[in-house]
């Protein structure tokens, strides 16, 4: 028995979801954070890559529910929903928010990276779904791909290699 596994990719601001035994993949997270909903029954999850912490920082009439923590959360949790998960059996792991630029000055709106961490978190708290790894921080980039059915997140962080968490 060969099933073709598929890679769904997920682009900056944008979100999918996954059902074993596809994987699911999304790169460029610098400052941005991934975050994976997954069942723990079910092998099947969601990916959003997170660009910023709040939507009220949207300049438009219209915002893409995925490009902010506050918002995306919500909208990946409805998406799983749909493909059958319960929500007393999700649980979340995360990556990215790196510190991509230093800055001398403590602006607090340049530290884009953590505050998207902390708003992708409180949002998770929110939907009282509990973190089970991260890897967050630093200043490099990563990739990073969830497999449903094992339920290993896989990170490829610039100039540090590979690790499964």
């Amino acid at each position: 028995m060969n099933e073709t596994v598929n890679i769904i990719k997920v682009g900056i601001a944008d979100m999918n979801v996954v059902e074993s035994p596809n994987l699911i993949r999304t790169s460029g997270l610098g400052s941005c954070v991934g975050v994976v909903i997954y069942d723990l029954t079910k092998e099947a999850a969601g990916l959003a890559h997170v660009m910023l912490p709040d939507s009220s920082l949207a300049k438009t009439g219209t915002i893409n529910t995925a490009k902010y923590a506050d918002t995306a959360i919500e909208e990946l949790l409805n998406r799983i929903y749909k493909l059958g998960c319960k929500q007393a059996n999700l649980k979340a792991k995360i990556a990215g928010g790196a510190q991509m630029f230093q800055f001398s000055a403590q602006n607090d709106m340049m530290r884009i990276g953590p505050r998207n961490v902390e708003a992708v978190k409180k949002e998770l708290q929110r939907f009282r779904i509990s973190i089970t790894a991260e890897d967050v921080g630093g200043n490099s980039g990563r990739t990073i791909e969830f497999n449903p059915a094992t339920r290993k997140l896989n990170i490829r962080t610039v100039n540090q290699g590979v690790k499964d968490i």
